[in-house]
């Protein structure tokens, strides 16, 4: 009867350590100052024992972030060194190969003690608007082009802050405010979580967290061996082409299903791009796993334990595993695709029980809006802002429901909203609306993608970073289903513009962005006479 009690017991702590950290990823959105993180939620949060093995995350944030700062603990604990690790130590690192792959995402790890003993951490990740260099887009070379590049150190000891790091940060980056202040924010939504933590240590009188730590791991791992072994072994694979910068991208994924564990190997994936849409394997391995995990395991909650039997490698002479100093801005590009391929892996192993494929990655907009000069200069001298808004294309379509409309799959984010977006720099949305005919036909149709229309205000000229993809290679259906509209990037008078790399929209134009949708499954003749009906009267279709 104790047993079963403390088992209980254990339980409804481990539920309390996800409210903890879902209070700490909460924080950090009611305090970031960029419009990504509180207003889409690009972000991540955790608490790892002391070995630095993540025990819980929390639900708000994304695959990539999460599944990456897994991994990323550890890596601060070896650069830092355990005998350098003290009460009040904040520490922090934007590197891409041991964070979440590019410039643009800050890891901050805390150390929290307990009655002057190091019990774990907190770690959280946040998309920043701006690290400097080239900006967000794929148009360097090499990383070193990219931004500020902020090696695993301290951003605070023993309470202190490190004032010199905070001054190169201010110096380097447009937006100085936003960027320090998301820094800050970072830290203070682990000291949040390390508060709550003790809070619940009192309530449970708990003194460290190794014993709940062992059980929360140990039923993961039993639980997720338990679904993989319910499954047919064997090997499966699957290639899909994406269009890639200037060439396109094969991304070709092996699993090798064996009765405790999964090998998804990326061995014969296109070679590393010059340009910035290359992956370190740490993101990769982080969607790769969520495709597995989402399809295999659903239900066990993401730590350490419940991922440790995917096993991800990739050739080091391809995309999907570049090495430093390989540009890897938006290497979510690619990312973002990675899910969609190694689902369709999963098709061949558990056919009807996968979506079709869908836009994959989110079409960001980073937009860098300057005021014209001369005559045409705005009266008040105008504003010079660096504007970021996700946008999403449609899913796939569902083995027994039609594919959801605009919605970020794999990523999870939300889109800014266009008044906060318009707030923060001189641009005016025209549009943001569905996009009418843009999902797959099937015997469920593709989600429908979106068109987004926008300018800069009267005195203002755009420059964006295009990071687009399934233009040229959309989104495949399945199992007879059609596929989904490809994606076109285009001015309003019809000048097409180019799908990657830095593009001018000049005075008096608008930028318009018509996003894929994704295929259909099934075939269309099978498709229910109702469910056609009311796509033509919501005008889903495209009118006969």
């Amino acid at each position: 009867m104790t047993s079963i009690l403390s088992d209980v017991h254990k339980q409804i702590m481990w539920n309390r350590l996800i409210s903890v950290v879902e209070e700490q990823a909460v924080t950090l959105i009611r305090t970031a100052f960029s419009t990504s993180v509180r207003e889409s939620g690009d972000l991540s949060a955790g608490v790892f024992n002391r070995a630095g093995l993540m025990i819980a995350q929390a639900v708000t944030g994304t695959p990539g972030h999460v599944n990456a700062m897994a991994e990323a603990v550890g890596h601060f604990i070896r650069d830092i060194g355990r005998d350098n690790i003290f009460e009040g130590d904040v520490f922090i690192t934007n590197d891409p190969w041991k964070g979440t792959g590019h410039l643009h995402d800050f890891t901050v790890v805390s150390p929290s003690f307990r009655d002057g003993q190091l019990i774990g951490f907190f770690a959280c990740t946040a998309h920043v608007v701006d690290v400097g260099g080239r900006g967000f887009g794929p148009d360097a070379n090499e990383v070193y082009e990219e931004g500020l590049f902020v090696p695993i150190m301290k951003f605070a000891k023993r309470g202190e802050v490190n004032a010199d790091l905070v001054n190169i940060l201010r110096n380097n980056v447009r937006e100085a405010h936003q960027v320090v202040g998301d820094v800050y924010s970072l830290a203070a939504c682990n000291e949040i979580g390390h508060r709550r933590l003790m809070d619940m240590m009192d309530e449970f009188g708990l003194s460290d967290l190794e014993d709940l730590a062992d059980f929360i791991f140990q039923r993961s791992h039993d639980a997720t061996i338990e679904a993989i072994a319910t499954l047919p072994q064997g090997t499966y694979d699957n290639v899909m082409r994406v269009d890639g910068y200037g060439q396109p991208i094969d991304i070709a994924v092996r699993l090798d299903v064996m009765a405790d564990h999964i090998v998804c190997d990326f061995d014969g994936t296109s070679p590393p791009s010059p340009k910035g849409i290359n992956c370190p394997l740490i993101y990769s391995a982080a969607y790769a796993c969520y495709a597995l995990k989402c399809s295999i395991a659903p239900e066990i909650p993401n730590n350490h334990y419940s991922l440790l039997p995917f096993k991800v490698k990739a050739p080091e002479d391809c995309i999907l595993n570049v090495k430093r100093p390989a540009p890897v801005s938006v290497r979510h590009v690619l990312g973002h695709l990675v899910p969609d391929a190694v689902l369709g892996a999963v098709h061949k192993m558990l056919p009807g029980q996968v979506p079709a494929e869908g836009s994959g990655a989110l079409w960001n907009l980073h937009v860098s809006v300057r005021p014209l000069r001369g005559t045409d200069a705005p009266a008040d001298g105008g504003q010079r802002a660096e504007v970021l808004l996700f946008n999403s294309g449609g899913a796939g379509a569902r083995p027994a429901l039609d594919g959801l409309s605009a919605t970020a799959f794999p990523s999870g984010v939300h889109s800014m909203s266009i008044e906060a977006t318009e707030h923060v720099g001189p641009v005016i949305f025209w549009r943001k609306e569905l996009r009418n005919g843009s999902g797959g036909a099937g015997k469920y149709r593709g989600g429908l993608g979106q068109v987004v229309e926008i300018s800069p205000t009267s005195g203002h000229e755009i420059y964006f970073n295009a990071m687009f993809d399934r233009v040229a290679h959309p989104p495949r259906g399945r199992e007879g289903g059609m596929d989904g509209a490809p994606g076109v990037v285009r001015l309003d008078d019809g000048t097409i513009l180019a799908t990657k790399g830095r593009q001018h929209v000049p005075a008096g134009r608008r930028l318009v962005l018509e996003l894929p949708g994704g295929g259909g499954y099934g075939a269309p003749d099978d498709r229910d006479a109702e469910a056609d009906a009311r796509d033509r009267s919501f005008e889903y279709v495209l009118a006969d």
